[in-house]
């Protein structure tokens, strides 16, 4: 097309020195036949701009040459311009379609944490109105502390369960997912029945144990009879031994279970009494030296004469039932050693065994009620399988987790994180005792 435009320019301009040779002057008419080629383009693009401009209303002009091959290209630019925005529009109803049909809510967020968009089981969930709600920052449309707290954090792993502010018998469990852009989606889903059931299960758990405490105590006084009884047949010795045995396994099972339900039932945070952590690790220590199936090496490192501002039962119950697991699971000529430390971004209690060690795929379930690594070996051992799990209720009453570190046949690390500001400083305790 390019050649062609090129070779009509050439004949015109051919003509014009052609009438200039026989009529002169020359240059007139090669500048009049160069106007008149002119004209003639500055025509075909008022009409190929009237076409573009009123597309809807006129047909395209009829025009060869590259005025023509450019107008093709544009009819052909509009066709494929409207096929993918009726694509589009397609996927953009479907999507619409699919997430309506959802169970569960969905909210877009900006950056800024406004509301883009939400399906209708958002709204319904959250109380949330179209148009009227679009671009406002939910955390003004949902007014719980917990809830800020874990919009502007960094960790978006585990669901948040919250009242909703429409329907406070209800329960909402509430998940960010971020994307590109900065963008987020916030997931709503009802949890109320789970959180039901999982209230039934703590009430039965709590009252069965309750239920279960006389009986023992009852079956537990008549053994301890039967035993410093003389004239019982010496044969009942053994039989009578091992009752013994079980029903004091049994009595610290509940004790356990009464502990758990009470740890999962408090609310909040726990009290922020102070606690002198040194002192009670030393007592521990102590407690751990006179075993008598204690390992060769029980060591304590105080690198920190800090303390803990917190519940102190609850605590020491944590810490007693990790140092309890490392001397029952670490060899007799093994180590366990105790650690507590502070620094900048908090307070630590870690206990460090030469044991056994556990296998990586049971790490992420040892905090799970009655999880056992070797079901065999610890029942022969006595343990009720709700210690771990105590201590992960009882850190998160106090803002803190447990971080678990083994290989198997090496030993094991539990460390206990504490927050900076459930730290009792040194130079507060020694105010406090002047």
């Amino acid at each position: 097309m390019w050649t062609f435009a090129l070779a009509r320019l050439a004949g015109i301009l051919l003509l014009g020195l052609c009438a200039g040779l026989l009529i002169e002057p020359i240059w007139l008419w090669i500048l009049g036949a160069a106007c008149l080629y002119l004209a003639w383009q500055l025509l075909n693009l008022y009409r190929v701009d009237r076409w573009l401009r009123l597309r809807s209303q006129i047909d395209p002009p009829g025009i060869g040459g590259i005025w023509g091959d450019i107008i093709a290209q544009v009819i052909r630019l509009h066709r494929r311009k409207q096929y993918h925005k009726q694509r589009l529009v397609q996927l953009y109803r479907e999507l619409r379609r699919s997430t309506a049909a959802l169970p569960d809510g969905v909210i877009i967020l900006s950056t800024q944490r406004e509301i883009v968009w939400f399906n209708r089981q958002a709204a319904r969930l959250l109380g949330l109105r179209r148009p009227v709600d679009v671009g406002l920052r939910i955390d003004n449309l949902i007014r719980a502390p917990e809830f800020a707290r874990y919009l502007h954090g960094d960790d978006y792993s585990m669901p948040l369960v919250i009242r909703p502010p429409v329907q406070i018998d209800m329960f909402l469990a509430l998940q960010m997912v971020p994307y590109g852009g900065g963008q987020s989606l916030l997931l709503v889903r009802d949890v109320t029945r789970q959180m039901r059931l999982e209230a039934m299960r703590k009430d039965f758990v709590a009252n069965a144990s309750h239920e279960l405490r006389t009986p023992l105590t009852v079956i537990s006084g008549y053994l301890d009879t039967l035993a410093d009884d003389p004239s019982i047949d010496p044969a009942w010795g053994g039989p009578i031994k091992d009752m013994r045995a079980q029903a004091q396994r049994m009595n610290a099972i509940i004790a356990d279970l009464l502990e758990l339900s009470r740890l999962e039932s408090a609310d909040g945070e726990a009290a922020r009494e102070p606690i002198d952590v040194p002192h009670m690790l030393e007592r521990l220590h102590r407690d751990a030296l006179i075993s008598a199936d204690r390992p060769r090496h029980v060591l304590l490192d105080l690198e920190s004469s800090d303390g803990l501002y917190g519940t102190a039962h609850e605590i020491e119950s944590a810490f007693t039932n990790l140092l309890v697991n490392a001397l029952k699971y670490t060899q007799p000529e093994g180590t366990v050693r105790m650690r507590w430390w502070t620094d900048e971004e908090g307070a630590y209690f870690s206990v460090i065994d030469s044991g056994i060690g556990i296998p990586a795929e049971h790490i992420p379930r040892l905090t799970e009620r009655f999880y056992r690594v070797d079901a065999g070996r610890s029942r022969g051992q006595g343990g009720s399988g709700l210690g771990l799990a105590i201590v992960k209720h009882a850190l998160q009453r106090h803002g803190g987790w447990l971080d678990v570190q083994s290989t198997e046949g090496k030993g094991s690390t539990f460390t206990c994180h504490f927050p900076q500001q459930r730290i009792w400083k040194l130079q507060l305790r020694n105010a406090a005792s002047a």
